[in-house]
């Protein structure tokens, strides 16, 4: 398509002496063609002619472009390509393939791509095991199109719920060595500082002994035997908390380049924020505010009446210190959708003093994460979804459907069912359908991924037959070649809006391309087996490069 864009602009700005943007686009099914494209009626109005006068001219002036071209309906410009075209794009495309697909949206850029943020004293629930896999991705897909990708996770490691956790341990007696038990400590502490005054305010007091002890280091002695106690629980929950997030991380395939506990970046927070009362935050009942309703937001604490910084000013701390420690030419936060007006008021506030940070922020939310007939989940009252919990559900339903128990099919279920919807929305997670073999499923383009390569290793093994040069190509060939040499083009917009949704709508698509092919033409043995497998291995090269791209590994067999 780029080809045919690309003399489209040469022509038009020959005839017109217009600068044009022509949009070509694969040509349905039921058309007797393979491209097509509106730029005939787009510029209309712009030369003073009628769409088919403007196509007419365009025609004449590609007459010897090599394309059959044919004027349809108002004005729509239809191009069909040789037999000889689509053979040279699918041997250049299958020996040139990094060469053709190569993106260059990010190239010397360095882009920090913050995503999951679990708080440490909880455990990891699916909208993190969600956020994950969409970050990982876009991570990906940035880093593919050239950009220089920092991992980077932030998490609550000092702030209420650790003092409503270590309340409840202390009072149970329980210690810190376990995550399961700090997550239900979690949930007795909430309940006693919601419920009962004098925990409340014990709760309250021992938030501020948290700060002072993260401040203080995890090898700081003190004279205090209570106190002591309490550092010694803080830190050892903090590391069985970050040493059990890593082992999730690794067990689904993603990573991170820099952890930023919220005690490391709150003191930047309290430091810009305290530089700016006046002109930008203010003073109400002893804490510190932003008043967003000036910018058709709300109003915000900052600095709450014990001194102590808010999420508002961790955040503010943490564009900073990541500014400082990478000078990135682009922040990515991806959070849930819940967070959109909280942040659209921190971003604002910062923008007042540091507007070139804002400008260099993107912020993309997602919706929740639900299995059927669930109720809205809440880590406070303890009634969520574990993220352990939906890879279980998923690994259950693979072992009962398919007798399978492969952990790259159980995980590119996962991911797949997650990254095939378009980021923002709400999400009802269905694990049997997650497993599926014929759907829109991840381990249907693991399984056409598997058939390709097994073609592609007989071919090898048997030795490849010379070319032929008989060879004229059947409609499901044409078919098939067509949607593979697409996908660049549909990198480029998966890139460009960092929708890895559509990168899944092509993979599915090229998938059931394939299929049809796969029922109705003859690979090894047939008369044009060097031909074909050319074709199959440009397929296989797509296909689990897209897969790569959407962190899905393809096993040997299945």
């Amino acid at each position: 398509m780029d080809d045919i864009k690309a003399k489209l602009t040469t022509v038009i700005s020959e005839i017109f002496g217009i600068d044009a943007n022509p949009n070509v686009t694969v040509a349905p099914k039921d058309f007797d063609a393979d491209y097509s494209t509106n730029v005939a009626m787009a510029i209309c109005k712009q030369v003073g002619k009628n769409p088919r006068e403007v196509a007419s001219a365009i025609v004449d002036g590609m007459k010897d472009s090599g394309y059959k071209i044919e004027i349809a309906g108002p004005g729509f410009l239809n191009f069909k390509s040789s037999d000889e075209y689509f053979k040279e794009k699918i041997a250049d495309f299958s020996t040139n393939f990094m060469a053709n697909i190569s993106q260059d949206e990010y190239s010397g850029q360095t882009v920090i791509c913050e995503f999951s943020d679990p708080n440490p004293f909880k455990v990891l629930h699916v909208g993190h095991l969600y956020t994950s896999i969409v970050g990982d991705s876009i991570s990906r897909l940035v880093e593919f199109a050239g950009g220089k990708v920092v991992r980077a996770n932030f998490g609550g490691d000092v702030g209420l719920h650790v003092a409503k956790t270590l309340y409840a341990v202390e009072k149970d007696n329980v210690g810190t060595d376990d995550i399961e038990t700090i997550a239900k400590s979690y949930v007795k502490g909430t309940v006693a500082y919601e419920d009962d005054e004098a925990a409340h305010a014990e709760i309250t007091d021992l938030n501020k002994e948290i700060y002072v002890i993260a401040a203080s280091g995890p090898d700081f002695e003190y004279g205090d035997p209570e106190k002591a106690k309490l550092a010694k629980l803080y830190w050892t929950g903090r590391e069985v908390s970050y040493d059990y997030f890593k082992d999730f991380y690794a067990r689904i395939g993603v990573k991170f380049d820099k952890y930023y506990p919220e005690s490391t970046v709150a003191p930047k927070g309290l430091e810009m924020v305290k530089a700016h009362v006046g002109d930008v935050y203010e003073e109400s009942d002893g804490a510190i505010v932003y008043k967003g309703e000036k910018d058709g937001l709300h109003t915000r604490v900052f600095i709450n009446k014990n001194g102590l910084p808010t999420y508002e000013a961790k955040d503010v701390g943490l564009l900073f210190t990541k500014y400082d420690d990478f000078k990135f030419d682009k922040s990515i936060v991806i959070t849930g959708n819940d967070i959109i007006d909280y942040m659209k008021v921190v971003l604002t506030s910062v923008s007042k003093y540091a507007p070139e940070l804002v400008e260099k922020t993107l912020h993309i939310t997602h919706g929740n994460v639900r299995l059927p007939g669930n109720a809205k989940m809440s880590s406070r009252k303890g009634n969520f979804i574990k993220a352990v919990d939906v890879l279980d559900a998923v690994r259950t339903a693979l072992s009962e459907k398919h007798d399978s128990k492969d952990e790259k099919v159980m995980l590119g279920a996962t991911k797949y069912a997650f990254l095939k919807y378009k980021v923002g929305g709400n999400i009802i997670f269905e694990p049997d359908e997650s497993v599926s073999m014929t759907g829109n499923s991840g381990p249907y383009l693991q399984y056409s991924a598997v058939r390709a390569s097994k073609i592609i290793g007989n071919l090898l093994q048997g030795g490849v037959s010379a070319q032929n040069e008989a060879w004229e190509l059947t409609e499901r060939e044409r078919e098939l070649i067509k949607k593979i040499i697409a996908y660049p083009n549909e990198l480029k917009a998966t890139v460009k809006e960092l929708a890895p949704n559509k990168l899944c709508t092509y993979l599915y698509e090229l998938a059931q391309e394939f299929s049809r092919f796969y029922e109705t033409t003859k690979v090894t043995g047939s008369e044009f087996e060097f031909e074909r497998g050319q074709i199959v291995l440009a397929y296989l090269k797509t296909l689990t490069h897209g897969l790569s791209l959407l962190g899905i590994e393809v096993p040997e067999r299945m």
